[in-house]
């Protein structure tokens, strides 16, 4: 069955939200929308898709942070997420609405709903990606500048506004370009802390659309009968301002506890490389990496971490990066705006030391 393009419009965004609160990935991908829609065409609309039961109070949070429309899937059964219920509700709607993208931040739920509603829909979906463009000539500099695809063949001055979709591959060694030129919607799943929110706009509004659920108990093979947290301490890497982070230079796990007292002085959160996490010597969530967290904080420290480029596709878009190594041949230094070879040991002691004067 062929599928006739024209009818897809809009950029639809899955504002994920646990608890009755709005996962930060949501609102930069509101943020990311935005600037897609604009590439598209003035009539383009960036919608937010939420879905759970009594959340109607997370509409307007969208409407500040950039959407134009809010649909609403409500229902008792939709309280917390489970796949079978989520995928129906959000394939049902949009085959109702056809939207052209859909958007997921790339976060536990992300990852299980996407793959199972792009099975139904019969469309194709591009996981984990860093960077996502409509614009021909965008997408141009931005490999130019970023990947070593070959642009040779593309015309800037195309009026192609399909959704081209970049994601790490073969262990983070390459970036490939993904499209969907022949089905929609077209579907990403993008990673928390790649992409910038918009400026909150305080008492911006938007229009809500109240999509009608069908939905029975039936309908859903699994129950949530009770929800335990586990007692840790947070890690919020996406959202800190200063990472300090350690690799294997540091010798041992004790080596995090100068790590600890680094980021407690600056202000910032501790951080790792994955040499350190299979080690044993830090708990992942405190990895940043192709396989921990992607982060871009306003100061990234790379302590004793040489620059895998499965390390460096997870922090390489910090404002600024502090790097310091014994090696002065390390791929750190090849990212880093500042370097410092030396014994981190004793650098970072005289950083601290410093950094109050």
């Amino acid at each position: 069955m062929s599928t006739n393009l024209a009818d897809y419009k809009n950029i639809w965004v899955f504002a994920e939200q646990r608890q009755g609160k709005i996962m930060g990935v949501a609102l930069e991908l509101i943020g990311e929308a935005t600037k897609l829609a604009k590439d598209i065409d003035d009539e383009t609309k960036v919608c937010a898709v939420l879905v759970g039961n009594g959340i109607d109070h997370l509409a307007q949070e969208c409407f500040e942070y950039g959407a134009d429309m809010v649909y609403m899937l409500q229902h008792p059964l939709l309280e917390n997420f489970t796949t079978d219920a989520y995928a129906k509700v959000m394939t049902e709607a949009m085959e109702e609405y056809k939207p052209d993208i859909v958007l997921y931040g790339a976060t536990h739920i992300g990852r299980d709903l996407a793959p199972r509603i792009a099975a139904r829909a019969h469309t194709g979906l591009t996981a984990d990606c860093t960077h996502l463009d409509v614009s021909v000539a965008k997408y141009i500099e931005f490999a130019k500048a970023n990947t070593t695809l070959d642009t040779s063949t593309l015309d800037p001055n195309s009026p192609d506004k399909g959704l081209k979709m970049t994601r790490p591959a073969f262990g983070g060694n390459l970036m490939a370009t993904i499209i969907s030129p022949r089905t929609r919607p077209q579907m990403a799943t993008v990673r928390p802390g790649v992409m910038s929110k918009n400026e909150r706009v305080e008492g911006r509004t938007g229009e809500v659309v109240n999509v009608a659920v069908k939905l029975e108990e039936a309908d859903v093979r699994t129950k949530v009968l009770e929800i335990v947290k586990e007692a840790k301490e947070m890690v919020s890497l996406t959202d800190a301002d200063i990472i300090c982070s350690g690799g294997r230079g540091l010798g041992g796990p004790e080596g995090f506890e100068l790590i600890k007292a680094f980021a407690d002085k600056v202000g910032g959160v501790v951080g790792s490389s994955r040499a350190c996490v299979d080690n044993g010597w830090i708990d992942h969530a405190h990895q940043v990496g192709q396989t921990g967290t992607t982060v871009k904080p306003q100061i990234y420290f790379a302590c004793g971490i040489s620059g895998a480029i499965q390390h460096l596709a997870g922090m390489q878009n910090s404002d600024i990066i502090v790097a310091i190594n014994k090696d002065p041949d390390a791929p750190i230094f090849e990212v880093a705006d500042y370097g410092i070879v030396g014994d981190l040991y004793k650098v970072i002691p005289q950083i601290m030391e410093a950094w109050d004067k």
